[in-house]
């Protein structure tokens, strides 16, 4: 049995171009599920139904990989639990379909080379990382306060006569910064000091 999956991004985007081409495979309109949401939302409720429907011997099929799944890695989840069902992936666009030897093969090689590019992509950014350590550049976001900024905060902090509100509000940034950066908690250890 043909079971068919279309998805689109957002609410201006329509479903009818997906669902047309699925109906033109011979998929049956009753058994297409839909989704309206981002890719990278793991809460799709059509994609889960669709995967609960799937039994032995089924073929779901999809207009896109990316229409599918939102990275590679999941895709090759998805690959395995439609395998594990004994049923088949069909992607029209690309000519995919996993009920076929060559149709396996090629899936697997798009994995493996998915798999290949996340591992190229991870050491390159770690190099990266290490280069930048090594040249004394730190990762993360610049700060907020720091240099005069950070001694003039600080010297307003020492004084009795302002709030910490007032010191927040002069140097620009929330109560909740002011105090990371003066590495303090509360205001009580304004007193302390």
């Amino acid at each position: 049995m043909l079971l068919g999956y279309a998805r689109v991004s957002t609410q201006d985007q329509h479903l009818e171009p997906q669902l047309d081409a699925l109906k033109a495979d011979g998929v049956d309109g009753e058994r297409i599920y839909t989704d309206k949401a981002t890719g990278a939302n793991s809460d799709r409720p059509g994609l889960i139904a669709v995967l609960k429907a799937l039994r032995d011997g089924d073929t779901l099929v999809v207009v896109k990989l990316d229409r599918l799944a939102r990275s590679m890695k999941h895709l090759i989840e998805l690959g395995e639990a439609i395998q594990g069902k004994g049923a088949a992936l069909r992607v029209l666009d690309a000519g995919i379909d996993t009920g076929t030897p060559v149709g396996r093969l090629t899936f697997h090689i798009i994995g493996t080379l998915a798999e290949f590019e996340l591992a190229l992509i991870r050491e390159r950014t770690q190099a990266g990382l290490r280069a930048a350590r090594e040249r004394g550049r730190r990762g993360g976001r610049k700060k907020k306060l720091e240099g005069k900024t950070l001694d003039l905060a600080r010297t307003l902090w020492n004084s009795p006569e302002f709030a910490a509100e007032d010191i927040a509000k002069q140097m620009k940034v929330s109560r909740r910064t002011l105090f990371r950066e003066l590495g303090v908690r509360t205001v009580s250890e304004k007193e302390q000091i």
